[in-house]
């Protein structure tokens, strides 16, 4: 690991990323195809909440995320932006959807970017990529290193064995509390998940209702 190539990537995120307002990052895997009705579905959320004045956010490869930078494309009302990474084994290219594109050299700088910039967050299906940034993302709210935002797994039928884990059996070992869980929300209804994140702008001078 060299330090100038971790420097160059922060230094290359804060300038193109620190005036771009009011984002969503979607997470979710590299290997879902078009006929996938996750896929569709990302699609579909891209573009409402681009209609709602968000820039999407992704790790700019291919499935969810290029679904998801395609109903932005396909919105046009604000920016559809990937960071993409150079040396992952699944994701070699960026995909075509992108009115910005940042190509960044460790995956651990890209998911400080991918979190940093958002006003919330969707969980779509995905791997253990997904399911590690969902973790970073829940563990900084949790800890009060992140401000509180809406964190949305997307799609009972895939994570509702894990959301129920969660409510069950780490609050049983009290290894969480309920309050860890408090912005936390699943479901498969997109209008319920724009209106979980449709608040007033800028989450870090304004409480959003959804979360009280």
């Amino acid at each position: 690991m060299d330090i100038n190539h971790i420097v160059k990537d922060f230094e290359k995120g804060q300038k193109e990323l620190s005036d771009i307002g009011d984002s969503i990052t979607i997470f979710g895997g590299s290997r879902f195809k078009e006929d996938s009705i996750y896929y569709q579905k990302a699609i579909e959320i891209g573009k409402r909440l681009s209609d709602s004045g968000y820039n999407i956010i992704t790790g700019g490869s291919t499935g969810i995320m290029e679904a998801s930078n395609k109903g932005a494309k396909l919105s046009g009302k604000t920016k559809s932006i990937g960071i993409h990474i150079n040396n992952l084994p699944f994701e070699q290219h960026p995909n075509k959807y992108l009115d910005k594109e940042l190509n960044l050299h460790y995956f651990f700088t890209r998911k400080v970017m991918l979190i940093n910039y958002s006003s919330a967050y969707i969980i779509m299906p995905g791997g253990f990529g997904t399911l590690d940034e969902f973790f970073e993302v829940l563990n900084l709210i949790r800890t009060k290193n992140h401000q509180p935002v809406p964190i949305v797994l997307f799609g009972s039928k895939y994570w509702g064995k894990l959301y129920e884990f969660m409510n069950t059996t780490m609050l049983e070992y009290e290894t969480i509390n309920q309050n860890d869980l408090k912005y936390v929300f699943l479901s498969d209804n997109i209008d319920e998940v724009v209106e979980k994140i449709k608040y007033p702008l800028h989450p870090k001078t304004h409480q959003n209702p959804n979360l009280s």
